[in-house]
C-alpha cells in the first residue's frame, strides 16, 4: 500500500457516508450494551427524529434487531470474529483496526480477543485510551486494505482487516490481496489512533458530551 495513512484520512471522512454528530453518540450509546432507540439516538445527539432516521439511511452497513433498534454500527452486539469487552460489556466489532480505535474514542480500556478464521490461533490485546498494553503473541499483526469505494464500509474495507497471529499466517492473505498490507498491532493503534482523532476533532461537543457518563472508566 504507497501511502497507509490514506485510508484512515478517507475513513474519518464523509467518503463513508457516516455523519460525526451521529455516529460518536450512537458508538458511545452501544458501548453500554444495550440495543439503541432511535428516540434515544435523537436525544443524545439533539437532532430532530427524522434527521437522525435520513442520516442512518445514509449509513447502509448499520445493524437492527426484529424492533427496528440499532445493534451495530462498527462496534456491534451481534458476534463476531472480533470479542471487544470494555466496561464489563461483552460486545464486538467489524474489523480489527475498531478494536484499536474504539479505546479512544470512548476513553476507556477493552480486552480483544480475535482469530482469522483460516488459522485459527487467537490473538489477544489490551488497550487503553493511551496506547497498547500487551499483545500476545507478540508477532501479531493487522491487515489493511485501501479499496477505492469506501460507501459500503464493511464489506470493502472491515471485511479485509483482520489480525494474525505472525507476518507467516498473514502471508497467504497478502498473496490473495496483492493491495493490502501487515503491520504490528502496535503500529496499526498509532494509525487508529490517529484516525480516531481525527473523528473527534469533526466531531461537536454537545452531541458526544450526553451519553458520556458510564463509558469513560473501564471495569475491566
Amino acid at each position: 500500500m504507497s501511502n497507509i495513512s490514506e485510508v484512515t484520512d478517507r475513513l474519518a471522512s464523509n467518503e463513508t457516508g457516516m455523519e460525526p454528530w451521529l455516529w460518536m453518540p450512537l458508538l458511545k450509546l452501544l458501548a453500554l450494551g444495550d440495543p439503541v432507540d432511535v428516540s434515544d439516538l435523537a436525544a443524545a445527539t439533539g437532532r430532530a427524529g427524522e434527521e437522525v432516521r435520513t442520516a442512518l439511511k445514509a449509513m447502509g452497513d448499520t445493524e437492527y434487531d426484529g424492533s427496528g433498534r440499532i445493534i451495530g454500527q462498527g462496534l456491534t452486539q451481534r458476534p463476531t470474529q472480533h470479542r471487544f469487552e470494555v466496561n464489563g460489556e461483552q460486545l464486538y466489532t467489524w474489523c480489527a483496526l475498531d478494536t484499536l480505535i474504539f479505546p479512544t474514542l470512548l476513553g476507556a480500556s477493552a480486552r480483544i480477543e480475535s482469530s482469522h478464521q483460516a488459522t485459527g490461533t487467537p490473538v489477544r490485546v489490551a488497550v487503553t485510551a493511551m496506547g497498547v498494553t500487551s499483545v500476545e503473541p507478540a508477532t501479531a499483526v493487522v491487515s489493511l486494505v485501501n479499496p477505492e469505494d469506501i460507501s459500503s464500509v464493511r464489506s470493502s474495507f472491515c471485511n479485509q482487516v483482520h489480525f494474525f497471529a505472525s507476518p507467516d499466517d498473514a502471508a497467504p492473505w497478502l498473496e490473495t490481496h496483492p493491495g493490502g498490507t501487515i503491520m504490528p498491532v502496535k503500529e496499526a493503534y498509532e494509525l487508529g489512533s490517529s484516525m480516531a482523532e481525527k473523528m473527534l476533532t469533526h466531531t461537536p461537543g454537545p452531541a458526544t458530551d450526553q451519553v458520556s457518563n458510564g463509558v469513560q472508566s473501564c471495569a475491566c
